[in-house]
């Protein structure tokens, strides 16, 4: 499997936080004081791209699709875009467009908008993928294996680099170019390998469990992709991934449409 297709709001693999619909669908409301649409040069108002205060999720949230639609133009070899088609294309306003990216400094120029590789870099640095993360995978089963072969991941500054399994069918095996271990050497690897990202593949029952070895590891962010709420400490950030209630969620809005016609 070279790519993974996760169906949810937006369509989209790499975006999988269920609040990735509402970034989309019900951005922040604006005041009339909005803000500037472009400063004169890359005139950030926060140092290194830091953000304010307080910076609502939904605003991170759209960051990411900011990143993948900026990477899409760039793919198709254009180079600018302004705040106007940039909000187009995600169903927003260019004054939310520039609200969002005023938490963090003004990017644009005036007669030409945002340099997209510029802002790219900015978006990166903003949500931390100018480097590249390892991560560890536990569970590689059918959605585990799936998820080793998305080269998605790379591109977007994630490198799987550790892979387990409770199977003892599956120890020792190769998926890739990753030996799939067992759990007795997660608190070791994790260290040497300085991870601190982990996906989660692996049966309902076993999730709690598993997460709080993987905490007590020294995991501080876990994706989730068992149908199950975890239960955490403070300082550790999970993104749970159900894809039953991604797909309610199109239903849902399929059945509407049809009601209206």
């Amino acid at each position: 499997c070279s790519q993974l297709a996760v169906p949810n709001a937006n369509g989209h693999f790499q975006h999988l936080s269920p609040q990735f619909h509402q970034a989309r669908s019900q951005p922040d409301a604006y005041t009339a004081n909005s803000f500037a649409p472009v400063a004169t040069k890359v005139n950030r108002k926060k140092s290194n791209g830091e953000p304010a205060p307080s910076v609502p999720k939904a605003v991170i949230s759209r960051m990411s699709l900011y990143l993948r639609e900026l990477q899409q133009i760039i793919r198709s070899g254009g180079s600018t875009i302004s705040s106007t088609q940039l909000g187009s294309i995600l169903g927003i306003t260019d004054a939310q467009v520039r609200k969002d990216f005023a938490y963090f400094g003004q990017f644009g120029y005036p007669g030409i908008g945002y340099r997209c590789d510029e802002l790219i870099r900015e978006i990166r640095r903003i949500l931390g993928t100018d480097r590249m993360w390892p991560v560890a995978l536990i569970g590689c089963g059918n959605l585990g294996q799936a998820l080793l072969g998305y080269r998605g991941f790379m591109q977007q500054g994630f490198s799987v680099v550790l892979a387990y399994d409770v199977d003892p069918k599956l120890q020792g095996t190769r998926i890739g170019q990753l030996e799939v271990r067992g759990l007795d050497t997660l608190p070791q690897d994790i260290a040497q390998n300085d991870v601190k990202l982990a996906m989660l593949a692996v049966p309902v029952g076993e999730a709690q469990k598993v997460v709080d070895r993987l905490v007590e590891a020294g995991i501080t962010g876990i994706l989730n992709f068992a149908p199950v709420t975890l239960n955490v400490s403070p300082g550790i950030s999970v993104v749970e991934v159900d894809l039953a209630i991604e797909l309610e969620q199109l239903s849902f809005a399929v059945v509407k449409q049809m009601r209206k016609e």
